[in-house]
């Protein structure tokens, strides 16, 4: 049923960084060490597949599982973040005499609370900004830096309000989407300085510059999410066959933001 999707949207807003975006972060990284290595991934794994902590324990999936360690992702990535901000700070107000119990305890529900709250804006802010019906999808991969690319770069992605930095700062500078998958080594201020200047291009060329405000982005965005509403398919075979990856796709050999041509 309907409400019981938007229920369950809602119950995950608050911990979906641990749930999701953590050990699918950890997989997209253990996967890439693969193919630098030279090894196949096993025929079972599909590396498009999103690694969540249920899938993650899985025990049905052994192939996953070679890939992405369980005690990985605890003893790496999660634990320390728990057992720092839950476990050492509050024992370190324990110990203070007389009020050591309470700062502990004020401590740890202060620190929880704050950490749901930020998911909830990490999500409202991360998530919604490739998603909605007026975001399109793709079938196969471009080149880097060809026409194609930069296309698929803008029609699929989406920016919120912008341009002051009281605005951005509020946004995590995450609302400037658009100009960071085109220029993803441009500092966050040459973002705010490039996005008019995009912004008239794409008008100029007829290419869809999409910028709203992130409420109603995440209203699209749950609205695909239990499925009300479906993205667009890119139409991909207009596109030039030189622009094209091939078979191969593309493989992202650096992890500072850029995709290398080679």
């Amino acid at each position: 049923p309907l409400p019981l999707k938007y229920a369950t949207v809602l119950f995950f807003l608050p911990i979906w960084k641990w749930f999701y975006y953590a050990p699918n972060t950890f997989k997209e990284l253990k996967i890439n060490e693969w193919i630098k290595s030279g090894k196949e991934l096993p025929k079972d794994v599909d590396p498009e597949e999103a690694c969540t902590l249920v899938s993650m324990l899985d025990p049905r999936r052994t192939s996953l599982r070679e890939i992405v360690n369980p005690v990985d992702v605890f003893v790496k990535v999660l634990g320390p973040m728990f057992v720092g901000r839950y476990c050492v700070i509050p024992a370190l107000l324990y110990v203070v005499p007389g009020v050591g119990p309470t700062l502990a305890t004020h401590a740890f529900i202060n620190l929880l609370l704050a950490e749901l709250v930020t998911n909830v804006h990490s999500f409202i802010t991360i998530v919604t900004n490739h998603a909605g019906e007026d975001m399109y999808y793709f079938k196969d991969a471009v080149k880097p830096k060809t026409g194609s690319f930069y296309v698929r770069q803008i029609v699929g992605s989406v920016n919120y309000n912008a341009g002051n930095d009281p605005l951005d700062f509020a946004h995590g500078w995450l609302n400037y989407q658009i100009e960071h998958h085109v220029w993803p080594d441009l500092s966050m201020l040459q973002y705010q300085r490039g996005a008019p200047k995009l912004k008239a291009i794409c008008d100029k060329h007829g290419v869809p510059y999409v910028q709203e405000n992130v409420f109603e982005r995440t209203r699209k965005t749950i609205d695909i999410m239990v499925g009300k509403k479906s993205m667009r398919c890119f139409p991909t075979e207009y596109e030039p066959e030189k622009d094209k990856a091939g078979d191969k796709g593309v493989t992202w050999k650096s992890t500072n933001g850029s995709i290398d041509e080679d």
